[in-house]
């Protein structure tokens, strides 16, 4: 047996479900309705023209931004030194070979090792630490009197850099005028179209390098075709003794190098050639 429900209650219950869904229907339509008016009455709004640039102002005094490489003390910054030292390491090797003695040094060496017929005994590299060692002894006045007018008081805070840079050349120029010859500086001057100096301390680096540099070379060659001579003497007699003795298949320098390396030792030859050399800057 089944029971079915058709009162009041569910009839009131049916009722209410409709007028429910009435009313949202009702209220679906009213929001679409005004958004719809609201997108065909709204207009676009017209463009705005641009804004006139305004003109640049001239600037007024203020506070401004600069660098300052003196520290508070008026000494360089640290900074500053290490970047000097660096360009300075950077330079060196031109600076070490353009106006200090280390190439007349080093050719006069290399000219020694050559007449006695030795090809790579002694080698570059000690011939180059030899040079340089000898360049520093040769160099250590004129280097001290340079680090004292002018690095230090740099360092100081008392020169300027461009005020150091001109005192510390000084020493340079005068060592560098005492061994180039007017010769050479002439020949440089002209070489560039240049104004004959005034006076020597006159002279431009620029012209006082290359001038210096032709003068060394020619002292270097000089020495050196000195210390040839006696080697090219004792090649000679033992050339000559070898073909008075019919041995033409021996070569001479395997005969001559022993007779060349004890004439060396026995006159002191490296001593020799120092002192020649150290006294030639005196």
């Amino acid at each position: 047996m089944s029971l079915t429900t058709t009162g009041p209650r569910a009839a009131g219950t049916s009722r209410s479900a409709r007028v429910l869904a009435v009313a949202l229907l009702l209220a679906l339509l009213a929001v679409l309705s005004i958004a719809l008016a609201s997108g065909a009455h709204a207009a676009p709004t017209p463009p705005v023209d641009p804004a006139a640039p305004v003109a640049p102002t001239a600037p007024t005094d203020g506070p401004t931004v600069g660098i300052d490489i003196n520290g508070i003390d008026g000494t360089p910054d640290s900074s500053i030194v290490v970047l000097l030292t660096i360009t300075l390491l950077s330079v060196a090797p031109s600076l070490l070979l353009m106006m200090t003695s280390f190439t007349k040094i080093f050719v006069v060496l290399a000219l020694t090792r050559n007449a006695l017929g030795l090809q790579g005994v002694p080698p570059n590299q000690v011939l180059a630490g030899l040079a340089l060692f000898l360049s520093l002894f040769i160099m250590a006045p004129v280097l001290g009197e340079l680090n004292d007018v002018g690095l230090q008081p740099y360092l100081d805070g008392t020169l300027t850099f461009t005020q150091a840079v001109d005192a510390g050349t000084g020493p340079l120029r005068e060592f560098m005028l005492g061994q180039t010859r007017q010769e050479d500086l002439a020949l440089v001057t002209r070489a560039a179209d240049q104004v004959n100096p005034e006076s020597p301390e006159t002279v431009p680096m620029t012209t006082l390098i290359p001038a210096f540099m032709l003068s060394e070379l020619r002292s270097a060659f000089i020495i050196g075709f000195v210390v040839f001579v006696p080697f090219l003497v004792i090649d000679l007699v033992v050339s000559a003794s070898l073909m008075s003795m019919g041995m033409m298949m021996l070569p001479p320098v395997m005969v001559s190098l022993p007779f060349k390396l004890l004439l060396f030792v026995l006159v002191d030859g490296w001593g020799l050639i120092v002192t020649a050399l150290v006294g030639s800057y005196g």
